[in-house]
């Protein structure tokens, strides 16, 4: 009969364990930091992120070639708006994405080179989910634009591309972010300037004060 309480008892006591475990684990955030289900990242945070090492960012004439212009260095940088328990959807605001001219290349006929890529009408509203899904859309009535400038022989040429909107995946293997050929086109610029444009670049990893970044 003792055995019967005493076991009874800690079945009890596990329950009451499990009953205190459950609501903690669902307070986990949608991003933390240090590991899955880490420490929750603060809101007014800043996460940066430079492209994964050995890769490019590349922005070709079409979804299939490699006519364009590519750069090894880039970064993009967003401040946590929010970031509420998961599943759920995480906020940020895009405050900056910088391209390194001097490791830009163009193998566009006509073209010897790239002085420069500008991202304009900062900042952009960007969402991510629990499922790793990221979206970034520009501010109500703006469009996410390009402005590349290319050296040619005739000077420098300007080309404007616009995007509505930008669909990336994130990935808690290596703390990353893949745009794959997000379409831009062309708003102005010269005959050099391809009438369409398709952005692809792998950003890792994403950090939070230098501490890895997941998306839970």
């Amino acid at each position: 009969m003792r055995t019967r309480s005493l076991i009874a008892l800690a079945g009890a006591g596990t329950a009451l364990a499990l009953a205190w475990a459950t609501p903690a684990s669902a307070a986990g955030t949608v991003l933390t930091t240090g590991s899955t289900g880490g420490t929750a990242v603060a809101v007014g945070d800043t996460l940066t992120a430079p492209l994964a090492s050995g890769t490019n960012a590349t922005f070709y004439s079409s979804a299939t070639g490699t006519s364009g212009v590519k750069c090894t260095s880039s970064q993009f940088t967003a401040k946590v708006t929010s970031n509420p328990a998961a599943p759920g959807t995480a906020t940020e605001s895009v405050t900056g994405h910088t391209f390194d001219g001097s490791t830009c290349t163009s193998n566009v006929t006509g073209v010897l080179g790239v002085n420069g890529i500008t991202i304009n009408n900062l900042p952009y509203a960007a969402t991510v989910t629990s499922d790793g899904t990221l979206t970034v859309s520009p501010p109500s009535g703006s469009v996410i634009q390009a402005t590349v400038q290319l050296r040619t022989l005739l000077g420098t040429v300007t080309c404007v591309y616009q995007a509505p909107g930008l669909s990336g995946k994130a990935d808690n293997a290596d703390s990353s972010i893949t745009f794959t050929n997000q379409q831009f086109t062309k708003s102005s610029g010269s005959s050099l300037c391809f009438t369409n444009g398709y952005f692809t670049a792998k950003y890792a990893p994403v950090t939070d004060a230098g501490v890895r970044v997941y998306v839970n």
